[in-house]
């Protein structure tokens, strides 16, 4: 995932060509980050394209009226609109106003019903959504608990390789107990699986769109949901528009018109951002902070991302399979001067794989156990160096995938290689283009000869184990092969446990377990970027925009 990310075709991609730096340009990029290492004080705005003194907001001004359209700036175009594969930014940005979910994530980043009315626990194994009635999908039918049903079990069909099926695993079955009525049976309690039914894995779509549609659902026509939105005309490799949905439950959509401009190059997004080409976006290309907050043609705006950029660990047959050569990758990197190059100097230097924020509720006694101890941030090329040559790695080969989808990909796969240059590995960087570069989370041929890639996780709940789960043993994004009984145990010791309180004392000790592996590298915390022009706001600052229907909130700013 540059994120969390999406499941796609497993057919096999070609190969981009490996893209090796010259020793001369390896010195280059390291006098650089040792150069933003030695200043007194972060660079200025200007001259690094980054910004200081962060505050994250938590909303934008309300909507003050209707618009007739808006257009929308999007890194990359989804390879489909199935809300079974929708778990990375491009799939979700869109989709989230087209198709609901059963329980619903506010801005806020808290939960409240969505599709369901409500939802009850009469016991630990046990889930009961009561459905709203009267709600209509986009093409008139009326929903029922028999589309529900339908809609949950696509999730759980092997055929449909569902990126949510990791979040099924403890479902034994899912039933129609009323006419609006949907009961889920576990096969054991599990604190995560009524969350996310707030993300994608919860969304409720006509069963007799879905079936009429066939092997086409999600690439065209219709998606069969109950959103503000409804899908419009999808110009491949160009734009996806959304129209309005005048038969929507709640709060008709203050635009008629949404339209998303697939623009991959980040020059391309930020000049469209600059010209009104576009009306905003989320995903800001870090280089281009500064410029667009002092372009006076909008507001950049930052909120809470519940989102840590880490190293992914993806081989660990090879030189990463012993610890002592994480653990002097991790000793090499420098953090901040990745933050202040990569990241636009909008992030924060961390040493935890999850964010503060998804602790919300958890007490200070628990933050404290999960974030004091954990192994340090700052450099020591002397004892990485050291831990290289005990572990008998001098010289050894690691490839880096890298990609032109933002400098926050591309400058912490030459951060890394700086680092292992700098402590006696050899680190090549292998470039994958943008649209590709998801491949890496659902192929595992498109991983092939590769060690590591840099990984932006969001958390798709406010809770620590989203994150942490993916190390049990056989995890979907447990793309090194990490295997230990004890963190498997914790793991659904965690997860069976309701009350988040209790929960959290059990995650903090999977947080040090993992951290002290570093079964992923961690990097920074990072917020979310957005930028709207003066035309427009109401867009929410926050990653709920993901999974909660946004676009319906944007209109006219005056």
């Amino acid at each position: 995932m540059t994120t969390s990310p999406p499941r796609t075709s497993r057919r096999p991609r070609p190969r981009p060509r490996p893209h090796l730096r010259t020793t001369a340009a390896v010195t280059a990029v390291l006098t650089s980050f040792a150069l933003l290492s030695a200043c007194s004080g972060p660079p200025k705005d200007n001259a690094a394209g980054g910004v200081t003194d962060v505050k994250l907001s938590p909303s934008t001004p309300e909507a003050r009226g209707e618009i007739d359209s808006f257009t929308w700036a999007v890194y990359a175009e989804p390879p489909t609109l199935d809300y079974t594969a929708a778990f990375d930014y491009p799939q979700n940005t869109v989709l989230s106003n087209v198709c609901e979910s059963l329980m619903r994530w506010t801005p806020s980043l808290t939960t409240e019903p969505g599709l369901a009315r409500q939802a009850t626990n009469p016991d630990p194994t046990t889930w009961v959504y009561d459905l709203r009635p009267g709600v209509r999908f986009h093409d008139g039918r009326e929903m029922t608990a028999d589309d529900a049903v339908f809609s949950l079990a696509r999730q759980m069909d092997p055929q449909n390789a569902a990126a949510w099926a990791q979040d099924f695993q403890n479902v034994a079955s899912i039933t129609k107990t009323g006419p609006l009525q949907v009961t889920v049976k576990l096969k054991k309690p599990d604190s995560q699986f009524p969350q996310y039914m707030a993300t994608a894995a919860g969304v409720v779509a006509s069963k007799a769109t879905i079936e009429a549609a066939g092997k086409d659902y999600g690439t065209t026509g219709d998606l069969g949901c109950t959103g503000p939105f409804k899908l419009g005309t999808w110009n491949k490799g160009q734009s996806i528009e959304l129209d309005r949905f005048d038969g929507y439950r709640g709060t008709r959509a203050k635009s008629k018109k949404a339209v998303f401009r697939i623009l991959t190059d980040p020059s391309a997004r930020t000049n469209a951002l600059l010209s009104g080409e576009a009306d905003g976006g989320y995903l800001i290309p870090t280089e281009s902070y500064a410029r667009l907050r002092d372009s006076g043609t909008g507001t950049l705006f930052f909120g809470e991302g519940l989102s840590t950029v880490n190293v992914n660990v993806t081989d660990m047959k090879g030189p990463l399979g012993d610890i002592r050569v994480r653990r002097a990758l991790s000793l090499a990197l420098d953090r901040t001067g990745f933050v202040k190059a990569g990241l636009g100097g909008a992030g924060t230097v961390t040493n935890s794989l999850t964010t503060h924020a998804a602790w919300a509720a958890a007490p200070e006694r628990t933050l404290k156990t999960a974030f004091d101890g954990l192994p340090p941030t700052g450099q020591d090329i002397e004892k990485a160096k050291a831990l290289i040559k005990e572990a008998g790695a001098t010289g050894k080969t690691l490839t880096v995938a890298t990609s032109s989808i933002g400098q926050d990909v591309s400058l912490l796969a030459t951060a890394v290689q700086a680092a292992g240059t700098r402590i006696g590995l050899d680190i090549r960087l292998k470039t994958i283009a943008p649209n590709a570069f998801t491949a890496l989370f659902t192929d595992p041929q498109a991983r092939e000869g590769i060690d590591m890639f840099p990984l932006t996780y969001y958390d798709s709940i406010t809770d620590p184990l989203d994150l942490l789960v993916n190390f049990k043993t056989g995890a979907y994004m447990n793309f090194g092969g990490y295997s230990d009984p004890e963190y498997d145990r914790l793991v659904d010791q965690a997860t069976a446990v309701y009350p988040a309180e209790e929960r959290m004392d059990i995650t903090a000790r999977l947080q040090h377990q993992a951290s002290e592996q570093l079964l992923w590298i961690p990097v920074a915390e990072w917020p979310t970027a957005l930028f709207m022009n003066k035309r427009i706001t109401g867009a929410p600052t926050t990653i709920s925009y993901m999974y909660y229907p946004w676009a319906a909130d944007v209109g006219a700013a005056q």
